[in-house]
């Protein structure tokens, strides 16, 4: 079923407004009432929109979460990515002749582009260097001192861990996504069908099909 072109909230209100209105406005009540949708009917339905309201509010905030994970992992990513540029840059001066360290430290290609193969590259070059006395001593020429490759590896594990934060939230905002569209594909089932007992039961009164957030052609 095509879902009409409405925003999720739009549509949420739209049918709260209609069930509210099919309860409480006594013309309407009394010719649904006539057809089947009583108290307890509508009570059914607005259950329903209880429901999908829930769903869509939790879908929300996990999209929320998603967001805020993403722009932590994106804050450190851009850190490191930067001063690790600056360290490569002068590692290849220092090594310009040495194409064996160039390979060790992993500073003889290009930038790989995607987020595995670059935590790789910049690993291997932040690993070697503070294992290797000799690497500290020359890079420490160009004004990279250990201290600073130590920061930046701490500064790694932190991005593993904001990386792994913001998978965790994808994951379960992909599940909160499922969960919402099922709860809307239940609601409009039921509100398609109380929408076509309503034409029927407001036939004769068609204007008030307008309370119930349906437009009707003058």
């Amino acid at each position: 079923m095509t879902r009409p072109k409405l925003s999720e909230a739009a549509l949420l209100e739209r049918n709260r407004v209609a069930l509210e209105n099919a309860e409480l406005q006594p013309e309407i009540a009394s010719a649904m009432t006539d057809i089947g949708y009583d108290a307890t009917k509508i009570a059914e339905g607005k259950n329903l929109l209880a429901a999908t309201q829930q769903a869509y509010g939790f879908n929300k905030t996990e999209d929320d979460e998603t967001s805020e994970a993403y722009s932590s992992f994106e804050v450190n990513y851009d850190a490191i990515d930067e001063i690790y540029r600056k360290h490569r840059r002068k590692a290849k001066v220092i090594y310009r002749k040495d194409p064996l360290m160039l390979e060790k430290l992993n500073i003889d290609g290009q930038m790989p582009e995607s987020y595995a193969k670059w935590l790789e590259v910049v690993e291997k070059f932040y690993t070697e260097a503070i294992a290797d006395t000799a690497i500290q001593e020359k890079l420490a020429r160009l004004k990279i001192e250990v201290e600073e490759l130590n920061a930046v590896q701490a500064q790694i594990g932190e991005l593993k861990i904001a990386r792994a934060a913001y998978r965790r939230e994808v994951g379960e905002s992909q599940e909160a996504t499922k969960k919402k569209d099922a709860a809307f594909a239940k609601m409009d089932d039921w509100m398609s069908e109380f929408y076509a007992f309503a034409r029927i039961a407001l036939e004769d009164q068609p204007q008030l099909l307008e309370a119930l957030g349906k437009v009707v052609k003058s």
